[in-house]
């Protein structure tokens, strides 16, 4: 897949709070042709450079509104839906985040529509630098 047209190249970055970096985030689209809620979405499998993100570790944000992708599980309100063409928020809580410099990411999005006999995967990779 091409990833410029998943990733938004400006959506990399660490997350600080209370000048304290506590992970790093990034952005990118789902890879569904329409607009999915949240339930559907069985895993965001993530690994940068190499390392594999624990599951608990993974942050969900869309519409203003956060979620552990357990949490997503049982998420139906139409106001937290993951609409085709628009950027989500994934956030990683990882000490220290990401040191400053390229770095290779590969996701992979899971979801179950309730209309599809199977699950569908879709794998995302690029490259992206932290400043």
């Amino acid at each position: 897949m091409a990833a410029r047209q998943i990733y938004n190249p400006d959506g990399f970055k660490n997350i600080e709070s209370n000048g304290v970096v506590i992970g790093y985030q990034f952005q990118f689209k789902a890879q569904y042709y329409r607009g999915i809620t949240l339930s559907i979405i069985r895993d965001i499998q993530i690994r940068v450079d190499d390392e594999d993100v624990k599951r608990e570790n993974i942050r969900f944000s869309v519409n203003g509104e956060t979620f552990t992708l357990e949490e997503m599980r049982t998420v139906i309100d139409p106001d937290y839906r993951w609409e085709f063409g628009e950027y989500a928020t994934v956030s990683i809580m990882k000490e220290g985040g990401l040191k400053k410099g390229p770095h290779h990411i590969h996701a992979k999005q899971i979801i179950a529509p309730s209309y599809m006999p199977f699950q569908i995967e879709a794998d995302c990779d690029t490259d992206f630098v932290i400043d």
